[in-house]
């Protein structure tokens, strides 16, 4: 039985297995990039723009920071059963400039291994599955 895949956040990122993008806004009066797209007006404090344009975000981009969550985290959060360890990885992306936080993917890499300044593309990775659909993330894996 093949089972449905569905975004985690729906409307944050694109589900194309092949060239995934985070989606972000582009105010249309002065060019200020945001993520998540903003909802209401421009978040730049100098710019009265009301207009956000949906844009795809760079794939790639340097980690900023990392860390590794041990701890199961409390609900809503739903977490693996039983509890597995990951990474987590502040991003600058190649264009914007912008960091966004997500999840590492490390293929079979030894976390120590990673630093901050390695090269990361976007690619997409199960949260959970609640028995009717696999959640899907963006992850952060190392090029």
């Amino acid at each position: 039985m093949i089972r449905s895949r569905v975004a985690a956040v729906e409307g944050w990122f694109t589900l194309d297995d092949v060239e995934p993008h985070l989606l972000g806004g582009r105010c249309d009066a002065c060019g200020t990039v945001v993520f998540p797209k903003a909802g209401v007006a421009c978040p730049n404090p100098a710019c009265g723009g009301t207009e956000l344009a949906e844009v795809p975000l760079s794939r790639r981009g340097k980690i900023w920071s990392l860390t590794r969550n041990c701890y199961q985290p409390p609900p809503p959060y739903v977490a693996a059963d039983p509890f597995e360890p990951y990474a987590v990885a502040a991003v600058e992306l190649a264009h914007e400039k912008l960091v966004v936080l997500g999840q590492l993917d490390l293929e079979g890499r030894d976390f120590e291994a990673v630093r901050v300044g390695d090269e990361v593309e976007l690619v997409l990775g199960p949260l959970f599955d609640d028995g009717e659909a696999e959640h899907i993330v963006w992850k952060w894996r190392p090029v």
